[in-house]
């Protein structure tokens, strides 16, 4: 994997150097929303992605300090993927672009979290952060 390169100092161009492709933030939310962690259960999901563009993917979360790589306890051929507090600071975000699509989007949004979402934003949040801290035991 290369080192991702930056096209400038810009912080949309940043942030899109690092999810501008239409895998990444699907694994980020896979991972902080669904409770996934293993290659198995990412490439469960129901988008399809390939097995070597998850790799790839990882490895990019991995090296920009998105996410942990251990070994699971159980199985040593296994490894789980945890975010790191860069991750769960996305939360916020991947809440917004989900009550926009549940605005825009014609099949909606999950409603086990958009409805939160709207009905106390700062409460669902911290909710949904609690969640994924004890989710990984930080």
């Amino acid at each position: 994997m290369k080192p991702i390169t930056r096209r400038s100092e810009c912080p949309i161009s940043y942030t899109m150097d690092i999810f501008g492709d239409k895998w990444t933030m699907l694994i980020m939310r896979d991972l902080l929303l669904y409770g996934k962690d293993s290659f198995s259960e990412f490439l469960c999901s129901d988008e399809k992605i390939a097995t070597n563009i998850l790799t790839d993917r990882l490895n990019v979360l991995l090296q920009e300090g998105f996410v942990t790589k251990r070994t699971a306890p159980t199985n040593r051929s296994k490894f789980l993927y945890r975010p790191t507090e860069k991750a769960i600071e996305l939360i916020p975000i991947l809440s917004e672009i989900t009550l926009w699509a549940e605005k825009y989007n014609p099949a909606g949004a999950p409603a086990d979290i958009a409805e939160p979402l709207k009905k106390n934003r700062v409460k669902a949040l911290r909710d949904l952060k609690k969640k994924v801290e004890a989710r990984f035991t930080f």
